[in-house]
C-alpha cells in the first residue's frame, strides 16, 4: 500500500461530484448573500444527508444506554453500536473489532496513548520523537509528561518546502533515548504527506512504538493498519464526515491489553468492591460511562458513505482539484504559498503582502467563502515556516473547480486592496 497520494489524473467516470454536494444540505445555503463556498473541510468536514437522517432515526427509534440493559430496545442499540465498531475495523482492516477504541475525538486518542502508554514506560534520560509539522495534539502531550516525567521532546526538522528531512529524523531516532514515535500522517497546516510506513519500518527496525496521527489522512488516504504496522493510529470522525463528538483510537492488542484504563467509571470494569477493580476486557476497558452512542453509530454510516464512494476515487478527485487550485492562486498579485512539499494533499496554506491572515478571512467571508486563518493548532509549524499565521484553505470530496474559481476572484479583490 502506498502512503502518498496518486498524481492527478482523469476521473472516473462514476465520480459526479456535483450529485455528491447535492447530498450535503450544509452546502445548499447562501452566506451574507453569497451561495456558500466551504472550504475549511480541514478543520471539520460537512455531513451529508443519510449521517443526519441516521442520527435522527436512532434517537427517535433506537435510543438507549448500551451493554447494561436485558429489554429490547436497549440491545438495539448495543447492536448498532457494536456493528459501528466492526464498520470501523473494516475501514482500517485492522484484524480484531477489540483494537478499535471509540473515543471524543482524535486529540483525546492521542491524550490516552501518551498517559496510558507512555507515561508507564517512559522518564529521565528517555525521549519521545516528533516532526515539525504535528497538531498540538501531538505536543502538548509530551510536554506535559516532559514536566511530569521529565522525559525529552525531539522534533524533527523540516525543509525548506515544509517536507519532513527524512535523514535527520532517521538521525534522531537511532539515537539510544529515542524511546516513542509520534507522528502525522498528513499535515492539517502544510498539507504534507510522510512516508508513514518507512517511519514505521525505521522505527521497529529499533524495537520503537509508532503512534500516527490520521486526523487529516483518513478522509483522503485508503488505511491498512495492519500493512502499515503502526502500534496506535488515531482520528476523528468529524472530520470523516460524520458527527463531532467520536473517534477512534486504532491500538496493538497486546499494547491495549498491557496499558492501565484513561477513564474510570461504570462500563470499564468487570467487577468492583471496596477493596479492588477488575478492568473490563478490550475494548471497554477504554470507554468509561455512557459513550456517544449515536456520534458512534453516525460514524459508521459516514463510513459507509465514504467506502461507497471510493476513497481512490476521492483522492483523485480532490487531487485534481488541488492541482487546479495551485495554478489558479498563482494568479494572485502577492500570494505565497506556505509549504510546498513534494508530496501533499488538502491543504492550500498561503499568505498575502500586506495582508494579516485574519483581515483576508473576514473578507472572504464577506464573499461568502470559508477558510481558516491563523496558527491551525500548529503554531509552532507556522512559526519555523516564517509567518504569524497564514489563510487555510482546505479540500473535501465535495470541493469543485468552481469553488477555487471563487477564491480566486475573491483573493485577486483582497490583493489589491492591499497592494
Amino acid at each position: 500500500m502506498s502512503d502518498t497520494l496518486a498524481a492527478p489524473q482523469v476521473l472516473r467516470n462514476d465520480f459526479d461530484v456535483e450529485a455528491v454536494r447535492a447530498q450535503f444540505p450544509g452546502l445548499q445555503q447562501e452566506v451574507n448573500g453569497r451561495p456558500l463556498v466551504y472550504l475549511d473541510t480541514a478543520a471539520s468536514a460537512q455531513k451529508p444527508q443519510r449521517v443526519i437522517d441516521r442520527l435522527a432515526a436512532f434517537y427517535a427509534h433506537d435510543y438507549a444506554n448500551i451493554h447494561r440493559g436485558v429489554y429490547d430496545l436497549s440491545q438495539r442499540a448495543s447492536d448498532a453500536h457494536d456493528a459501528a465498531r466492526e464498520t470501523v475495523r473494516r475501514f482500517l482492516n485492522a484484524a480484531e473489532a477489540k483494537s478499535c477504541i471509540f473515543v471524543r475525538n482524535g486529540t483525546e486518542a492521542m491524550n490516552l496513548v501518551a498517559e496510558s502508554f507512555v507515561a508507564d514506560r517512559l522518564g529521565p534520560g528517555d525521549a519521545v520523537l516528533i516532526t515539525g509539522m504535528e497538531h498540538h495534539a501531538n505536543v502538548v502531550p509530551w510536554l506535559r509528561l516532559r514536566e511530569r516525567k521529565g522525559i525529552a521532546l525531539k522534533v524533527a526538522p523540516l525543509t525548506d518546502d515544509g517536507a519532513l528531512d527524512l535523514d535527520a529524523f532517521t538521525a534522531l531516532l537511532n539515537e539510544p533515548d529515542t524511546k516513542f514515535v509520534g507522528v502525522s500522517w498528513v499535515s492539517n497546516a502544510l498539507g504534507t504527506v510522510n512516508p508513514v510506513k518507512e517511519i514505521v519500518r525505521r522505527a521497529h527496525e529499533r524495537g520503537v512504538p509508532v503512534m500516527v496521527d490520521a486526523c487529516q489522512a483518513a478522509q483522503h488516504i485508503a488505511i491498512d493498519v495492519q500493512d502499515l504496522d503502526c502500534d496506535f493510529l488515531a482520528f476523528s470522525g468529524h472530520k470523516v464526515y460524520g458527527p463531532s463528538g467520536v473517534g477512534v483510537l486504532y491500538g496493538k492488542i497486546a499494547h491495549l491489553e498491557a496499558m492501565p484504563p484513561y477513564q474510570t467509571g461504570g462500563d470499564m470494569i468487570l467487577s468492583v468492591s471496596y477493596d479492588e477493580v477488575v478492568w473490563n476486557e478490550l475494548p471497554y476497558k477504554f470507554e468509561a460511562g455512557t459513550p456517544d452512542i449515536a456520534g458512534a453509530v453516525g460514524l459508521g454510516e459516514a463510513i459507509d458513505f465514504l467506502t461507497e464512494l471510493g476513497i481512490e476515487d476521492v483522492a483523485r478527485h480532490e487531487a485534481e482539484v488541488m492541482a487546479y487550485a495551485l495554478e489558479r492562486l498563482a494568479e494572485v498579485p502577492g500570494l505565497h504559498m506556505v509549504g510546498n512539499a513534494p508530496e501533499r494533499c488538502s491543504v492550500l496554506s498561503f499568505v498575502v503582502d500586506g495582508a494579516h491572515p485574519h483581515d483576508i478571512g473576514t473578507l472572504l467571508d464577506l464573499d461568502g467563502i470559508a477558510i481558516r486563518a491563523g496558527f491551525h493548532c500548529a503554531q509552532p509549524t507556522i512559526e519555523a515556516m516564517g509567518h504569524p499565521g497564514t489563510v487555510r484553505a482546505s479540500i473535501g470530496l465535495y470541493t469543485t473547480k468552481g469553488d477555487i474559481d471563487r477564491l480566486v476572484d475573491s483573493l485577486k479583490r483582497v490583493a489589491a486592496m492591499f497592494a
